[in-house]
C-alpha cells in the first residue's frame, strides 16, 4: 500500500502562462527551462523534457499553489477536488531536489524528493484554471490556479 512520504506547499510564480520544476543542478540538465519549450501555449498541461517538467498554466501572470507530495508507491488517483486538467510523466532528479523555474529565472520554491539518483513517475492535476484565466485578464490573481504533483519511485 502507498505511503504518504512527504508534502509540501509551494507558491509559484506563473509568468507568459508557464512555469516548470527541473533538476535543482541545472548543470545537469541539457535544456534549461525554457529552452526547447513548446511554441503553441496551452496545447499541453504538462510537458516532460529531459529532468525538466514544463507547466502549462491558464492564466498569463498570477501566483499559483503548487501541493508537491512523494509516495513511497504510486498512490491511488485522487478525488478530492474537481480536477480541470491531470497528466503523467516521469523526472530523473540526480540530486533529489526539483527547482521551480519560471520564465524570468529561478523561483522561489524548490521541492524535496529525499531521493537522489532516481527515475521518478508524477502524475499531476490542476484546478481553478477557467478562473485563472478570467481573472489574469484584469488583475493578478494569488491561489486562484491549485496544482497537486504526486512523485513516487519508478522502481516501485
Amino acid at each position: 500500500m502507498a505511503e504518504l512520504v512527504a508534502r509540501e506547499e509551494v507558491r509559484v510564480s506563473v509568468e507568459f502562462h508557464a512555469f516548470a520544476l527541473q533538476e535543482e543542478d541545472d548543470m545537469e540538465v541539457p535544456a534549461p527551462f525554457p529552452e526547447e519549450r513548446a511554441e503553441d501555449p496551452g496545447a499541453d498541461f504538462l510537458s516532460a523534457y529531459d529532468m525538466r517538467l514544463d507547466f502549462e498554466s491558464a492564466g498569463h501572470t498570477h501566483e499559483a499553489a503548487l501541493t508537491a507530495e512523494v509516495w513511497s508507491s504510486e498512490p491511488s488517483v485522487t478525488g478530492d477536488e474537481p480536477w480541470e486538467a491531470q497528466s503523467e510523466a516521469e523526472i530523473f532528479s540526480t540530486t533529489g531536489n526539483l527547482s521551480v523555474e519560471t520564465m524570468s529565472g529561478v523561483g522561489e520554491g524548490r521541492v524535496e524528493l529525499g531521493r537522489p539518483d532516481t527515475l521518478w513517475k508524477v502524475r499531476a492535476y490542476c484546478s481553478g484554471r477557467a478562473e485563472a484565466a478570467r481573472l489574469a485578464a484584469v488583475d493578478v490573481p494569488v491561489g486562484v490556479e491549485r496544482y497537486l504533483v504526486q512523485f513516487w519511485p519508478a522502481s516501485t
